[in-house]
């Protein structure tokens, strides 16, 4: 046999590529990130502390995307749609009837901060099973890390809400558009210094998002370097003397 019929084609390994890069952008996760960043526009517009019914309901969908994505046992998936539909439920009607009040802020804060914990979780939870890097894992990590920074802007949004004294400062609005902003400069540890935390609590707060972003990172960052190991294609093999003749 010629050395041609020996040597290994890169090809299947091309295609094998080019089949898990559309299978990671048919998972679902660009439509998680779609929706992030809508309710990240909602939040930032946000001139005062309470919660915004539209931007609750955007992220109860994100959520509900978030379990479908992630295969969640059908039986959890149910449940929490079936809470997460009362949910948007109650949100459209004290809408429509123009409810306001600090206890409907108060209960649209906590609902949205444990929506936003459950779905990191759950993005977790289904990619630390899987290995090898490619577009899922990347738009994955992406998800979760915007999902831990709302989930910490919410977190500082509650304590506005129940406490009396701004955590900022007099000299900063204590909006959810200045929280959102601390949140996500605390999670990348930019830290510019226009916005600082002045009660005990707000400070260990962000000193505990600081943390779990550095953590975050590292751990991603791990799981990149693991999943990007290894050759591209398999190396082509070498005709032995024997065989060529």
């Amino acid at each position: 046999m010629g050395s041609d019929d020996a040597v290994r084609s890169p090809l299947p390994s091309l295609r094998a590529r080019a089949a898990t890069t559309a299978a990671g952008w048919r998972s679902g996760y660009w439509f998680v990130l779609a929706l992030l960043v809508v309710t990240y526009g909602l939040c930032a517009i946000q001139d005062t502390s309470n919660p915004s019914p539209p931007a609750f309901l955007v992220q109860l969908v994100t959520v509900a995307v978030v379990l479908r994505v992630t295969r969640v046992h059908r039986r959890v998936q149910r449940v929490a749609w079936v809470i997460l539909a009362v949910a948007g439920v109650a949100a459209i009607i004290t809408t429509a009837l123009g409810t306001e009040g600090q206890l409907l802020d108060v209960a649209l804060s906590t609902a949205s901060m444990v929506a936003f914990f459950i779905a990191p979780v759950a993005i977790i939870r289904h990619q630390v099973q899987r290995r090898g890097l490619d577009i899922e894992a990347l738009l994955a990590a992406t998800a979760a890390y915007v999902l831990v920074g709302m989930f910490f802007t919410l977190v500082y949004n509650l304590v506005a809400l129940l406490t009396a004294s701004p955590a900022f400062g007099d000299d900063v609005v204590d909006s959810l558009s200045s929280q959102l902003f601390f949140s996500f400069t605390t999670l990348t540890t930019t830290g510019y210094g226009n916005i600082v935390p002045v009660s005990a609590g707000v400070q260990a707060i962000a000193v505990a998002e600081a943390i779990t972003g550095q953590l975050f990172l590292i751990t991603a960052v791990a799981r990149i370097m693991r999943g990007s190991r290894g050759p591209a294609y398999e190396p082509a093999a070498v005709p032995r003397a024997e065989e060529q003749s």
